[in-house]
């Protein structure tokens, strides 16, 4: 536990408090009196007020839409079913600047809505919680269609034979087992929805403010820090409130359940109403997932006079950007590859050492820092960054200017999923076959070589596909600490929309559409290595 004990003081715990005490210290004295001062501003009331309602409404219409897909990939079986799965699980590895662009192309000026018939969403509150559903439909459709597939029929079938109803079967059988997954889903959507960033900040416009927003303006634009000290604190603990009851849920899942093989329960629809409803979740991902990003891709090759690749011929330009990039926007793309790569190795040692010890240690202090591990998912990424602005300034650790700040920063959100990938199959390997090993004389790190690394080889990979992913499209952290030289793919994105002009617009679709290709070919091979189709991602 040393080594990611030692990562997140130094990368995390050290830059949150530093700038949560630079707001809230006056002379070297806490003044707890500002956040009573800061909490009574009717602005920010409005703000939080906003923040609560929208990730609760955004989490209400995910379930509403989401369940159906849920059960349709857990008990039917479809030609492509395995390739659309992993295309309705593209949204969640998407940046938020990607999925904020995407929106903003099918809803906003000039987008597809206002092309066809005139109508407009964009800066409304509609536009948010689409992108909300659009982004989190995969959580729900993995996480409940994973256990919903492992559930026996046969349960079900038994209720209606003594007297009960389809609904009244499915009411009293299917829903309990089911209820801790459901509350698993509706938690994790809620989280993400909560700490909003990307999707509010090109969407919502000046009228819609969440948290995660709200500290950045106060931080960037303003420089009030004791107002974002104040808003951190609030988000620390409602995360940590929120990732609480997440864990409480994970255990009542981990209750006794009859599970089967998927293979066992999923079959060919039957009757009008199975086609239906089948009909009706592929027209709901047609419309919800596959339009958006076609719409990316059509706009990012829609020219003046007509399509073509001007725009994407337009990145290489250094001189066509000079009034908002040093360097020509291409090398975005290299960049955010080598800082993603790097990334991704932090976060498989790091991530994976955590696991180790989480696996072969038990008490309240390991469970403990288990939690610990996923509050990068939800803390302010804004106030993350900052603080590595402030703090690593000076030696032993004085790395403002060095490149690796961006990679560290990444490597912080890439950890929680790297732990949550190998933790379950690590905990799997049986303990004898170590013990084997050390009597024929193996070295605890031959042992390791030689038992554990080919048992999970596999979700090593996924792992590492996972921690790529979400490296590659972070944004609340990079905005702050990425050099105007070396841009990412998202800071370049939020630049180019941040300019008025019709060449930055297509070039903020082109930059986005290569982004969202790189995130879907990721995962369509981790698709391909994948074994374990239950659970958590």
């Amino acid at each position: 536990m040393a080594v990611p004990v030692a990562f997140f003081a130094v990368f995390f715990a050290y830059p949150v408090v530093a700038i949560v005490g630079r707001g809230l210290k006056d002379g070297g004295v806490w003044q707890f009196g500002r956040i009573g001062e800061v909490l009574s501003r009717p602005d920010i009331r409005e703000v939080l007020w906003f923040t609560l309602w929208q990730a609760l409404a955004s989490t209400a219409l995910t379930l509403l839409i989401a369940l159906p897909g849920a059960y349709v990939f857990a008990r039917f079986d479809f030609p492509g079913k395995q390739l659309l799965r992993a295309v309705v699980t593209v949204p969640f590895v998407l940046p938020t600047v990607v999925v904020g662009t995407a929106f903003l192309a099918l809803l906003g000026r000039g987008g597809f809505l206002d092309d066809l018939w005139g109508v407009r969403l964009d800066t409304t509150v509609w536009a948010i919680l689409l992108a909300h559903v659009f982004f989190n439909y995969a959580v729900v459709v993995r996480t409940v269609g994973g256990l919903w597939s492992q559930l026996d029929p046969r349960q079900e079938e038994a209720a209606r034979v003594l007297g009960a109803g389809r609904f009244a079967a499915w009411r009293r059988v299917t829903l309990p087992a089911l209820a801790p997954a459901v509350a698993a889903a509706a938690l994790m959507v809620f989280l993400f929805t909560f700490t909003s960033f990307g999707v509010v900040q090109i969407l919502g416009g000046p009228g819609f403010s969440t948290l995660e927003v709200e500290i950045y303006r106060q931080t960037a634009q303003l420089l009030a820090l004791p107002t974002a000290a104040v808003l951190t604190l609030v988000q620390f603990a409602a995360v940590g409130a929120i990732l609480a009851v997440h864990a409480w849920t994970v255990r009542r899942r981990e209750t006794a359940l009859r599970l089967v093989d998927p293979a066992q329960t999923a079959r060919r629809p039957r009757g009008a109403a199975q086609w239906a409803l089948l009909t009706g979740v592929l027209l709901t991902v047609l419309v919800l997932i596959l339009l958006p990003l076609a719409i990316l891709v059509e706009r990012s090759l829609e020219l003046p006079g007509g399509h073509g690749l001007g725009y994407y011929r337009a990145l290489g330009s250094a001189t066509a950007n000079s009034g908002t990039f040093l360097v020509a926007p291409i090398e975005a793309i290299w960049n955010s590859l080598r800082y993603a790569l790097v990334a991704t190795a932090i976060a498989l040692v790091v991530g994976g050492l955590a696991a180790a010890a989480l696996t072969r240690r038990a008490g309240r202090l390991v469970r403990g820092f288990d939690a610990l591990l996923m509050l990068p998912l939800g803390v302010s990424a804004v106030t993350v960054g900052f603080g590595f602005l402030i703090t690593l300034d000076k030696p032993p650790l004085d790395l403002r200017t060095s490149w690796i700040l961006v990679p560290l920063a990444q490597a912080l959100v890439g950890v929680p999923f790297v732990v949550r990938t190998m933790l379950p199959v690590l905990r799997a390997v049986d303990g004898r076959l170590r013990e084997a090993a050390a009597v024929l004389g193996a070295s605890p790190l031959r042992a390791w070589r030689e038992v554990d690394l080919p048992l999970v080889r596999r979700a090593l990979l996924v792992a590492a596909g996972f921690a790529f992913a979400v490296s590659l499209g972070e944004f609340g952290a990079t905005v702050f600490i990425a050099r105007p030289d070396n841009p990412t793919l998202p800071v370049a994105v939020a630049r180019l929309l941040g300019r008025s002009g019709d060449l930055n617009y297509g070039q903020a679709m082109a930059l986005s559409t290569i982004l969202m290709l790189v995130c879907a070919v990721s995962l369509l091979l981790l698709e391909r290595i994948r074994t374990d189709r239950s659970g958590e991602f």
